[in-house]
């Protein structure tokens, strides 16, 4: 069961592939609207649905000093006026369940992070605005424990709910994919894999995470090949400056020959599995 549904335009767990993309933090509404534009411009031309992400508040950095965006009501707003100016649909994370109204007013899906996927009020509160909710599984959570969360959110009344795999911890400053998660939670509900969180170095890197972006392309080949229903990848026009999350950011001009290859594997992948 696959419990497919719409976001705007976009068809979750429908059989198509879609993208979820876009800096991890919104540093200024020019950088973001920039970003919005350039990546839009590359799914329309290999026809993939396509949703802006970008956080209002980064919440969970590994450092006091850390920057963290420019917080709920400016972020919302920024994010509001971007949806409506460009017609995409918008995700946005949420980390207490008194800014999930707020952002909800602005934003078309709510994302739980993967810290606070247990957190039930917030999921009960990202459930009943009535918006779209992604929740990231936590490093420290089975796929299958997954089915609490996505009920916590179907409480609610609300069934336009998704999961996002990024990875589970493996030792310290370390994570792994292990890909049975996918068709395991794909169960549960639609299945996005995040390729850019799963080659991060949680806060390995004095004071802020880590990563290894040359596996990007890699590991996501092996999730569409195994089969999932979109793809999240946080992009940066420059990953090197980045406010957050350089160091696993997935560099702009890469990513259309990239999503070129995940199409193509995603085509062969369908008409195998349709044998």
């Amino acid at each position: 069961m696959t419990h497919s549904f719409e976001v705007g335009p976009v068809h979750i767990g429908a059989g198509k592939l879609f993208l979820i993309a876009g800096p991890c933090v919104i540093e200024s509404e020019r950088h973001v609207r920039f970003m919005a534009e350039q990546i839009q411009r590359v799914t329309a031309d290999l026809g993939v649905s396509y949703i802006f992400k970008a956080s209002y508040d980064k919440a969970n950095r590994t450092s006091v000093k850390s920057f963290r965006g420019p917080g709920l009501v400016e972020g919302a707003a920024i994010l509001g006026r971007l949806a409506k100016d460009t017609g995409l649909p918008v995700l946005t994370d949420v980390h207490e369940p008194r800014h999930c109204e707020v952002a909800a007013e602005h934003v078309d899906v709510l994302q739980i992070p993967a810290f606070l996927c247990r957190q039930t009020d917030l999921l009960v509160a990202a459930g009943k605005t009535g918006r779209a909710v992604n929740i990231k599984k936590g490093q420290f959570v089975a796929p299958w424990d997954m089915n609490h969360p996505v009920e916590k959110v179907r409480s609610t009344g609300n069934e336009r709910v998704f999961l996002t795999e990024r990875g589970a911890s493996f030792g310290y400053n370390t994570l792994v994919v292990d890909y049975r998660s996918l068709p395991v939670m794909r169960r549960l509900a639609p299945v996005v894999f995040d390729g850019t969180h799963s080659v991060q170095q949680p806060s390995a890197a004095n004071g802020v995470s880590g990563g290894q972006p040359e596996f990007i392309p890699l590991l996501a080949r092996a999730a569409v090949a195994a089969g999932v229903d979109g793809l999240f990848l946080e992009v940066h026009d420059d990953p090197a400056n980045a406010k957050s999350d350089g160091a696993n950011a997935l560099k702009l001009d890469l990513l259309k020959p990239l999503l070129e290859t995940l199409l193509a594997i995603h085509s062969a992948a369908n008409r195998s599995a349709a044998k």
